[in-house]
């Protein structure tokens, strides 16, 4: 039995239920509901895309078969549309090909109909995780970003190749400064990150993705 805790954490979640069959909608929808989850049901495809960009926050449960853009027309349709939102594949038996194809377009996992009840709570518990740490990274990022625009284009360029580990001489080589020009630049943009040393500035550069890029900002 669901403790009330976890029911009361289970019920501030959303699922957004894409088929177009009314019955597995209103089943599915029992099935969320009874277990604490909110529920939205779509139509199709093309009805939830409708809805961009205010969909609200939460898993999507999409039908494979359905008429007009089927399940990974929409994938891709979400995907061009930068939705983050963890998606939950159903489908037919013999559909391996179409399920390989869907979580290379982004599907967290997949179920076969006629669909097991345990195994889909399960499955979309697993999916408002992913979503609750794709939301807390979503934010570290934005306010990482948010911190770097404080900082001049040399200093950004200066805290990447140190993101990259390149040592002081080699970055005042590339750069045609001085060693200590660059310790200058160091110590400013520490400060303006209000951090106390190079190693919490480099973890806002890290968080930013900053280590990742290839070339100077």
């Amino acid at each position: 039995m669901t403790g009330t805790g976890q029911m009361i954490e289970t019920a501030r979640r959303l699922v957004h239920v894409v088929d177009d069959d009314r019955g597995v909608r209103s089943a599915l929808a029992v099935l969320l509901r009874t277990s604490g989850y909110a529920v939205e049901s779509w139509e199709s495809g093309d009805a939830l895309l409708a809805a961009l960009p205010g969909l609200a926050a939460g898993c999507i449960l999409l039908d494979l078969r359905m008429p007009g853009r089927d399940g990974l027309e929409v994938l891709a349709a979400l995907g061009k549309h930068s939705v983050a939102l963890p998606v939950i594949l159903l489908t037919g038996h013999g559909d391996v090909a179409a399920v390989v194809q869907a979580m290379k377009c982004g599907a967290i996992d997949f179920l076969q109909k006629p669909i097991q009840p345990q195994a889909l709570l399960d499955a979309v518990g697993q999916a408002h995780d992913h979503l609750a740490d794709t939301g807390r990274r979503a934010r570290l990022t934005a306010d990482a970003r948010q911190a770097l625009a404080a900082l001049t284009p040399r200093e950004h360029d200066i805290l990447g190749r140190l993101a990259r580990g390149d040592p002081h001489s080699i970055i005042a080589e590339d750069l045609g400064i001085s060693p200590r020009t660059v310790e200058v630049h160091r110590a400013n943009l520490i400060g303006k990150l209000q951090v106390r040393n190079l190693p919490e500035a480099l973890r806002i550069a890290f968080a930013a993705g900053m280590a990742l890029d290839t070339g100077a900002a």
